[in-house]
């Protein structure tokens, strides 16, 4: 199995709430930086994607499982393991680690996407750039 793709996340002030803990909707602004880092490695900028192919992805499902907190400062690595779900999806399971990849486990969880034509909202295929990426990081 290939190793997971890993992206850093600082937790800052705005991350937090009033007792310096993470607030529980940021968990999933870290795993969509991610994700967003994770296509960018495969060469897929969303916004080029968008305006040269008009393709855009969108969430179809999400899942959080909150195990430990995150608090201010903390040094955080998220994960991100990929698989194709079909021609026109593909789905992420996310890890949520403090200090380093198989430390303290703080958050897991698992989104689904869809690929759309950007106009019509309609189902469209997968780019070949992008199944041949979700190889590289399959679960």
């Amino acid at each position: 199995m290939a190793e997971p793709f890993t992206w850093p996340v600082r937790v800052y002030w705005e991350d937090t709430d009033a007792g310096g803990i993470v607030y529980y909707a940021n968990y999933l602004k870290f795993m969509e930086r991610a994700r967003t880092e994770l296509l960018r490695s495969f060469g897929i900028h969303q916004n080029r994607l968008a305006a040269d192919q008009g393709i855009i992805f969108a969430i179809v499902s999400v899942n959080v499982d909150y195990r430990l907190p995150a608090r201010l400062d903390d040094l955080l690595m998220v994960t991100c393991e990929v698989a194709m779900e079909g021609r026109v999806s593909f789905a992420f399971q996310q890890s949520i680690w403090r200090e380093r990849v198989g430390g303290e486990l703080l958050t897991t969880g698992g989104t689904r996407v869809a690929c759309l034509d950007h106009e019509s909202l309609r189902p469209r295929r997968l780019p070949d750039e992008l199944a041949q990426g979700i190889k590289r990081y399959a679960g």
